[in-house]
């Protein structure tokens, strides 16, 4: 039986994390592409290196640590600055994806990112969880988790909802996360629904 691979998907502050609690919380294996980007940018000199001469020489600092607020604040404000960071990270991250699927005893192995067409990853799942919320809804909470003015956290949801993909997975399946609906439910009801994997 080959492994499933199952994407959590939605815009900044939708409620992905919370998707992802809740199925770590029953037992299943969640990929973070978030912070496994974070990681294998931290210790890859090369992608480090690409960073100051593809998006600022300031985005490392002289220790070589990547200064994240200074990544944010261009890649946010400039698409192709954006594109570029994606593009240094993406490969190693569908990689990281495909070594933790050999490795998994979970099946299915659910992989969470905001981003999953512009990755690529969509070529890789089997099937596409949306979560959605309301966006003033998106806003309140981003900017009380990260501290951020409305006006960066629109910047953020614009940069990422602005993207429309030129293909659609063919299973999708959504979530809605508006604090009216539970999400424990729809969870349940979607892992009982599962499809076989062939």
């Amino acid at each position: 039986m080959s492994k499933k691979l199952i994407a959590i998907t939605g815009g900044i502050g939708s409620g992905k994390s919370v998707v992802s609690s809740i199925l770590r919380s029953l037992g299943y294996e969640v990929y973070d592409c978030d912070s496994r980007a974070k990681i294998i940018v931290d210790s890859d000199d090369e992608i480090k290196a690409k960073l100051v001469s593809e998006i600022a020489p300031d985005c490392v600092d002289s220790e070589g640590n990547v200064r994240r607020d200074r990544v944010a604040e261009i890649v946010f404000a400039n698409p192709d600055a954006l594109n570029r960071l994606n593009l240094l990270t993406h490969a190693a991250v569908r990689d990281d994806i495909r070594r933790q699927a050999a490795i998994s005893e979970n099946n299915p192995l659910f992989v969470e990112t905001a981003i999953l067409y512009q990755s690529e990853l969509d070529l890789m799942v089997d099937e596409v969880w949306v979560v959605k919320a309301p966006e003033e809804l998106r806003i309140g909470r981003v900017m009380e988790r990260n501290g951020l003015e409305r006006e960066q956290v629109i910047a953020r949801i614009e940069s990422q909802d602005g993207y429309k993909p030129q293909r659609r997975h063919a299973v999708v399946r959504e979530l809605v996360n508006d604090e009216i609906l539970p999400l424990l439910p729809q969870v349940e009801e979607l892992l009982k629904n599962l499809a076989p994997v062939e």
